[in-house]
């Protein structure tokens, strides 16, 4: 005749730590956390408030954090098209990727105009006397244009 058993002792739980809840957010930004681009592979990282610098986890390069308070802007290199980010009033920016040496221009410090052969809407730094259109490879004359009429040409 089989001999019963006594029973066990249940283990106590192990101790778990909670389930992972992202943190809320707040018209479409994460509460608390920044972005800046991967100085090595330009994909997009996340960091949190207060940190000077960060490593990213698919190429391992450390980005420096610009201080707080400063002013970013963006904008799309001439040569392979990557998106630049850099602090708001530099003049130039020099592409990590292809070397391109970019001109940072603020918005008052370009004008807008029709190209006049196949109305493609160009943008050209103010003193310039010409702009040509990048689609049909049009010069368009831009001497004399005053801002009454760029704004009627865009109206067009």
């Amino acid at each position: 005749m089989p001999v019963p058993l006594a029973p066990y002792p249940t283990p106590p739980a192990p101790v778990m730590a909670p389930p992972y809840a992202p943190p809320p957010t707040h018209g479409g930004s994460t509460s608390g956390q920044s972005q800046l681009v991967c100085s090595g592979c330009r994909n997009l990282l996340m960091y949190p408030a207060g940190a000077t610098s960060v490593c990213c986890a698919v190429c391992n390069a450390v980005t420096a954090v610009p201080p707080p308070g400063t002013e970013m802007a963006q904008l799309v290199c001439g040569g392979c098209h990557t998106l630049l980010m850099y602090i708001r009033g530099a003049t130039s920016v020099q592409c990590s990727c292809c070397h391109t040496v970019n001109l940072a221009l603020e918005a008052n410090q370009v004008a807008h105009v029709n190209c006049g052969n196949c109305r493609m809407l160009l943008m050209y730094q103010y003193g310039a006397r010409s702009v040509k259109c990048a689609v049909c490879n049009f010069v368009t004359s831009v001497i004399g244009v005053s801002p009454r009429v760029l704004r009627a040409r865009l109206l067009m």
